[in-house]
């Protein structure tokens, strides 16, 4: 996915909630690609993003990350969206970055080895092309969630789709990001699971929707805990939407609990708030203390009037051979 190089440097950056032993091992086989792996570990800090900085030695952690080949994000707590992230992104034009936070390994094989790359990248960029020639977007669920943007061509779109041989801001693969118009987002999500809050049981949090930003939060005890949590911000910015993404990755097809999977599983939307890169939102970003996500399974999505997938699987005719096709190659992966 990489094709780290020879003398390339690779840097594994770490805390104390990552899984040390998965860090030794990556960079073990860095060492056997006769490459040269940076064990950078850290102190976790509280939240992930810009909110970090107090925690982190950035003086000396962002010159080191912007003279590496390769980033692995493996802490608990994450640097993307911090000054250190920015500013390597920004200067270090050569740089590979891939976040993973502290997905445990299981998870991390269903991600990463139920799909062939060129196919996952034709079915992403067909989706991807139907929504830069569309005006709107319509998701919906049985369990509630009715919500609607319009698109705007200037903001990203993008995909990850497993291949990190170039430049780029990687994440895990199987998935769309579109970074919805201003002010333009419309209607009620309710979460399957969002971070910060224990939706397990009958634990129940929703989001009203106004002109972009969370305007109500609504729910039972854990929605008053989660009001608490955004709150402590301080951060108006913090209730805005930053981003939207559609999963599509075969390998996960249920929630698991661990957010960068459950965030690409296969017809569900995560929904991102609060700080928003100046790269995915030109040209100065949506300024915010820090980030987090929920995500909606077995959605509906229709981009303005064509019907997309519907109750969480791909329907329409022209996509349906890429998403066979993905289908049946997880299928053979776990025989």
């Amino acid at each position: 996915m990489f094709k780290v190089q020879e003398g390339e440097i690779v840097a594994l950056t770490a805390d104390s909630g990552s899984d040390m032993e998965l860090v030794n091992a990556l960079a073990k086989e860095v060492e056997n690609l006769k490459a040269k792996p940076l064990v950078l570990i850290v102190p976790q800090a509280k939240y992930d993003g810009q909110d970090g900085m107090k925690y982190w030695p950035h003086e000396a952690l962002t010159p080191a990350l912007c003279n590496v080949d390769v980033w692995i994000d493996l802490q608990s707590i994450v640097m993307l969206y911090s000054d250190i992230w920015e500013t390597a992104m920004a200067q270090n034009k050569k740089l590979r970055y891939l976040i993973l936070g502290d997905s445990p390994i299981d998870s991390l094989l269903r991600i990463f080895t139920h799909f062939d790359i060129p196919t996952l990248k034709h079915l992403l960029n067909e989706v991807l092309d139907l929504a830069k020639r569309s005006k709107t977007i319509h998701i919906s669920s049985a369990n509630g969630t009715d919500v609607k943007y319009d698109i705007d061509l200037s903001y990203a779109f993008d995909i990850d789709d497993g291949d990190y041989s170039n430049p780029i801001f990687g994440t895990a693969p199987g998935y769309v990001n579109i970074v919805p118009k201003l002010k333009s987002m419309e209607g009620k999500i309710v979460f399957d699971t969002l971070m910060n809050a224990d939706l397990s049981g009958d634990n129940r949090v929703e989001f009203l929707m106004e002109k972009g930003a969370i305007v109500k939060i609504e729910g039972n005890k854990e929605a008053d805990q989660f009001k608490e949590y955004i709150s402590s911000f301080k951060d108006e910015n913090m209730y805005k939407i930053s981003h939207n993404m559609i999963g599509l990755n075969p390998g996960v097809t249920k929630l698991s609990g661990d957010i960068v999977e459950d965030e690409r599983v296969w017809g569900g939307v995560d929904f991102g708030f609060g700080y928003t890169s100046p790269m995915d939102m030109p040209p100065h970003g949506q300024e915010a203390a820090s980030h987090f996500d929920g995500i909606v399974e077995k959605v509906t999505i229709k981009f303005d009037d064509t019907l997309i997938i519907k109750g969480g699987e791909v329907c329409l005719p022209s996509l349906l051979p890429l998403a066979d096709k993905l289908k049946q190659t997880d299928q053979q992966t776990y025989e």
